[in-house]
């Protein structure tokens, strides 16, 4: 399994061979016979390239978990839960993860100097079990799942306009006045042609006219900034522009209640020391850090 696992994360037998410091042979030979007692065929080979089959996908991320408790269970034998150590896999939102993950990383690196922690910042849901990923900060409602969840805290989403555009075209009293203002959408994170307001029974979409389509938040404000128009965003990416004047937020007494920010893990058990040291580091300082900024944009 440990010699399968090697192949696809090198992408060839012979990078899988360096990097175990083994044959190439022998490499091949093991593959051959786990596929034979398998009796299915786990990779697609070419001269070129090396890929996984449907049947292969899911062994290797069962390899995965089977091969990090067996991990576990050598370093709770020898003696390592004395100490947190290894290589933990987080995963958060591009911007929130910029504005307060990294902080929060790089002071629990400081606190842990035998842990080390790969942050893949992403704006699409990590699939934990697949993706070999430890913990991953979510945003939003949480669909069930056998993955274990804690609060953070939570955000709101909010409507901005820049100052010069609210002069031209002035401020918006209610949703519904948003038919006669220009719109800055996201293609893949919003529709395109509705915003909802409220939740539950009273929750209402409105139609937007969008002037502008973006695929990233930044780009968006950064448009808003210029008075392309309103745009609809997650208050902590537009915080440093709220605070600075750069935008101003509109509608407010209409927004929906705020999404909650969660910090979710696999819930194995036994824990690793070197994960549960990062949940409970993580949980207090995004807390404490998510808390602030609320007040500080609920003060603006």
């Amino acid at each position: 399994m440990s010699t399968l696992v090697a192949v696809v994360d090198a992408g060839s037998l012979s990078a899988a061979a360096r990097r175990l410091d083994m044959p190439l042979a022998t490499v091949s030979r093991k593959v051959g016979e786990l596929e034979s007692h398998l009796k299915t065929r786990l990779l697609h080979r070419t001269t070129r390239q090396l890929s996984l089959t449907e049947a292969g996908i899911s062994y290797v991320a069962a390899c995965r978990r089977i091969l990090e408790e067996i991990g576990e269970a050598e370093r709770a034998a020898s003696g390592e839960y004395a100490a947190p150590k290894g290589e933990i896999v987080v995963t958060a939102p591009i911007v929130f993860g910029r504005l307060h993950v990294v902080p929060v990383v790089a002071e629990f690196l400081a606190h842990y100097p035998e842990i080390n922690v790969s942050l893949v910042l992403t704006d699409r849901v990590v699939h934990l079990m697949e993706e070999n990923a430890d913990a991953a900060i979510r945003i939003g409602e949480l669909p069930d799942s056998t993955l274990m969840a804690t609060g953070v805290g939570t955000v709101r989403r909010v409507i901005c306009g820049s100052p010069a555009y609210l002069a031209r075209h002035g401020v918006p009293a209610k949703p519904e006045d948003l038919a006669g203002h220009d719109c800055i959408t996201f293609e893949v994170l919003a529709s395109k042609r509705a915003w909802v307001f409220g939740s539950g029974k009273s929750e209402r979409p409105v139609s937007v006219r969008s002037r502008l389509a973006v695929n990233t938040a930044e780009a968006g404000i950064a448009a808003a900034t210029l008075g392309v128009g309103l745009i609809n965003v997650l208050a902590y990416q537009v915080a440093d522009a709220v605070r600075t004047d750069a935008l101003r937020i509109v509608l407010a007494e209409y927004e929906s209640p705020p999404l909650p920010i969660s910090l979710v893990h696999k819930g194995q058990a036994p824990l690793p020391l070197k994960l549960r040291a990062f949940l409970d580091f993580a949980t207090l300082h995004l807390r404490a850090r998510v808390t602030q900024e609320f007040a500080n944009l609920s003060a603006t």
